[in-house]
């Protein structure tokens, strides 16, 4: 597979590799529940949803406890993590680039969480795009938020990890966006996340 930029090449090689690693434990599934749970209160039924950079699927799982029947789309770069998505019953794994992927199928939510933070940042407007287009009813994001861009050195690395409005970027770009409600969730928190803010979006 060739990739487009050097963000993409980080994260399908070992460093992506030892990120499964660090990240593996299920335990991790039941705070990600806690965190769908609260943003699904402000949706509509939802049916099918997709997440853009899904790696071993943990943010799936939660959504399918809470929703035991919905259908699932997983695009992620890694193939360590791709052959993992796979071992999870009824997910539509696509193994590609963002940047590459271009699915003939729409969901009714279309999400991110810590994947917008390690694009590039001249490429967010495509990504931007897809997840725009992908997406029936709803978008998620859920990043590292500041108010301007900046960069930040991510575990000794340059150049991989940028934080900004991602949310706002998206409702300036598309007319027919609109805020439905987002929010915060400490790493202290009882069930935690990695300091992340999450902002629910609707197509109208």
């Amino acid at each position: 597979m060739r990739y487009g930029t050097e963000q993409e090449s980080f994260w399908a090689g070992k460093f992506g590799d030892d990120y499964i690693e660090r990240n593996k434990d299920r335990e991790r599934v039941i705070s990600n529940v806690m965190l769908f749970s609260k943003i699904l209160a402000h949706t509509g039924p939802i049916k099918s949803a997709i997440e853009f950079g899904a790696n071993i699927g943990l943010n799936l799982l939660a959504l399918r406890k809470l929703l035991p029947s919905i259908q699932l789309g997983a695009l992620e770069i890694n193939s360590q993590a791709a052959q993992e998505l796979r071992s999870i019953e009824g997910v539509d794994v696509y193994e590609e680039s963002i940047f590459d992927f271009a699915s003939s199928k729409s969901y009714d939510l279309a999400f991110t969480r810590g994947v917008l933070i390690h694009i590039a940042p001249k490429c967010l407007n495509i990504v931007y795009d897809k997840l725009f287009s992908c997406a029936n009813k709803y978008i998620l994001v859920a990043e590292y938020y500041n108010p301007k861009p900046t960069e930040v050195t991510y575990r000794g690395h340059k150049g991989k990890l940028f934080k900004r409005d991602f949310a706002g970027e998206m409702l300036d770009r598309f007319n027919d966006l609109r805020l439905v409600d987002y929010g915060f969730v400490y790493h202290r928190d009882l069930f935690p996340q990695d300091d992340i803010t999450w902002f629910l979006m609707e197509k109208r």
